[in-house]
C-alpha cells in the first residue's frame, strides 16, 4: 500500500512540474505578440491618426508573472499628425542629450509610411516649443496638463481592456502569476532641456494596472462577468508631488546614514536615497546598494565586512553571505524608522524599490521591491501589534536572480 501510494505522489508530482515548465521560446514569443498588442490598443484609443509609434517592453519573471512597461510622461507623450496639419494632442517628447544612457529611456522608431518625415517633425517640434515659450497659443495647440491627462486616462483604458480581452494569450502563466501594465521606470525623474535655454518640466505621474492569471482564466470560462473582472484589477493612477515633506525628507536622511559605508554591516548606499511623493498613493524610496568598490582590475574592497584588497572570487562569496542579513535588516528598518513618517493616510503605502550590488552568478536578486501600509506602521509604534506581526504584513517582491 506504501509503495502503491508512492508511486501515485511522484506522479502527481512529475505531471505538476510538467504542467509549471515554461517554454521560454515560446513565452518570449506570447510577450512580443502581446506587446504588439497593448501598443495597438493604446494607438486605438486616439482614433486613425498618424502618429509615432510607442514602444512597448515586456519581460515575464517566474512566480510573479508578466510586466508590461509603456513610455513614462517624460518620454512617452507623443504628437499627432492629421491631414497634413498639426494636431498637438500631445505635448510633445523632449529629448535627452544622450537618450541612450539615460536611466529608463525609451527609444522611438519612425515608420517609412509618416505623411510627414523626422526632419519635417524636428521642425514643427521645435517651432512649437519656441511658441509655447513665447506664451503664444494657437488653435493647434492645448495644455500640457490637459494632454498628460488625456495620456494618462488612456493608458488607462487600454491597460484595462488588454488584460480583460488579451490576457489569456499569455497562456503559460500560472493562476497566481500576474499581469501587470505600468509606466514605472527605474531611475530619478530629469528635467530636459530643449531648444537652446529653454527648459521644460513636467509633473510626473505613476500608473499601472495588474490583473492575475486566475481572474482572466475565470473571466474566459463564464464565472465572472467582464465588469466584475475590471472591478478586481488594482489601479494606480497617481501624481508626483513636487512639494517638499520633512518628514519623508527625514526618513530619506535615516536611511542614507544607516546604509552608509562606516554604519552599515551588510550593504550599503551611495549617500542619494530619493523619494517620490505619490497623490493618494503614498511615498516610494528608490535605493541603490554596493558590497564593494574596485581598487584594481580583480582586487576590491568591502568596506562594510572590513576587508580590503579581496579577489572577485573572495568578494562574490562574501555578497552571498551578506545577502540575507541585508534583507532581514532593511525589513526591519523599513519598520522601524518608517514609524517617524507623519504625512501618509492610514490606507497609503511606504515602498522600498531597491537595487542590489551586482553579483553575476550568486543567485542573490536584481531588485528587491519592500511594501507596507501606513495603518501597520502606525499598529506597530502604538504597540497594537508586535514586530513579528508587523513583519508578517510586508509585502515583498524580488526581481530577478543575477
Amino acid at each position: 500500500m506504501k509503495k502503491v501510494l508512492m508511486i501515485w505522489i511522484m506522479a502527481v508530482s512529475t505531471v505538476s512540474f510538467a504542467q509549471n515548465k515554461i517554454d521560454e521560446e515560446r513565452m518570449q514569443r506570447d510577450v512580443e505578440v502581446a506587446e504588439n498588442i497593448l501598443g495597438t490598443l493604446i494607438k486605438q484609443q486616439y482614433g486613425r491618426r498618424q502618429f509615432f509609434p510607442i514602444e512597448v517592453q515586456g519581460s515575464y519573471l517566474p512566480g510573479y508573472g508578466v510586466t508590461f512597461r509603456v513610455p513614462s510622461e517624460m518620454f512617452g507623450n507623443m504628437f499627432f499628425m492629421q491631414g497634413g496639419d498639426e494636431v498637438w494632442d500631445m505635448a510633445p517628447p523632449p529629448m535627452p542629450m544622450n537618450p541612450m544612457n539615460a536611466p529608463g529611456a525609451v527609444s522611438y522608431s519612425y515608420s517609412t509610411n509618416e505623411s510627414i518625415d523626422r526632419n519635417q517633425a524636428e521642425s514643427n517640434y521645435l517651432k512649437a516649443t519656441k511658441d509655447n515659450v513665447k506664451g503664444q497659443s494657437t488653435k493647434n495647440k492645448i495644455s500640457v496638463d490637459s494632454s498628460r491627462s488625456s495620456y494618462q486616462e488612456k493608458t488607462l483604458e487600454a491597460a484595462q481592456n488588454f488584460i480583460a480581452d488579451y490576457g489569456d494569450l499569455l497562456s503559460q502563466l500560472q493562476p497566481n502569476e500576474k499581469i501587470v501594465v505600468t509606466n514605472k521606470t527605474d531611475g530619478p525623474n530629469f528635467q530636459m532641456a530643449w531648444a537652446g535655454s529653454f527648459e521644460r518640466t513636467q509633473r510626473q505621474s505613476l500608473i499601472t494596472v495588474e490583473g492575475t492569471k486566475a481572474d482572466v482564466n475565470q473571466f474566459r470560462l463564464g464565472k465572472m462577468t467582464r465588469d466584475q473582472l475590471l472591478k478586481k484589477l488594482k489601479i494606480v493612477n497617481s501624481e508626483i508631488s513636487d512639494e517638499l515633506q520633512p518628514d519623508l525628507e527625514l526618513l530619506s536622511s535615516i536611511l542614507n546614514r544607516l546604509y552608509s559605508h562606516d554604519l552599515s554591516k551588510t550593504f550599503f548606499s551611495d549617500g542619494n536615497i530619493y523619494y517620490e511623493r505619490l497623490k493618494d498613493y503614498g511615498a516610494m524610496y528608490h535605493i541603490q546598494v554596493y558590497a564593494s568598490t574596485q581598487t584594481s582590475e580583480d582586487l576590491f574592497d568591502m568596506p562594510t565586512a572590513r576587508l580590503q584588497g579581496v579577489n572577485s572570487a573572495t568578494r562574490d562569496k562574501k555578497v552571498k553571505e551578506l545577502y540575507p542579513e541585508f534583507e532581514k535588516s532593511i525589513k526591519e528598518d523599513m519598520l522601524d524608522y518608517g514609524r517617524t513618517i507623519k504625512s501618509l493616510n492610514d490606507n497609503e503605502t511606504l515602498m522600498l524599490e531597491i537595487n542590489l550590488t551586482r553579483c553575476p552568478h550568486c543567485g542573490i536578486p536584481s531588485t528587491l521591491e519592500l511594501s507596507v501600509k501606513n495603518s501597520v506602521l502606525k499598529d506597530y509604534a502604538s504597540g497594537k501589534i508586535s514586530k513579528e506581526a508587523a513583519l508578517s504584513k510586508l509585502v515583498i517582491k524580488k526581481g530577478p536572480e543575477q
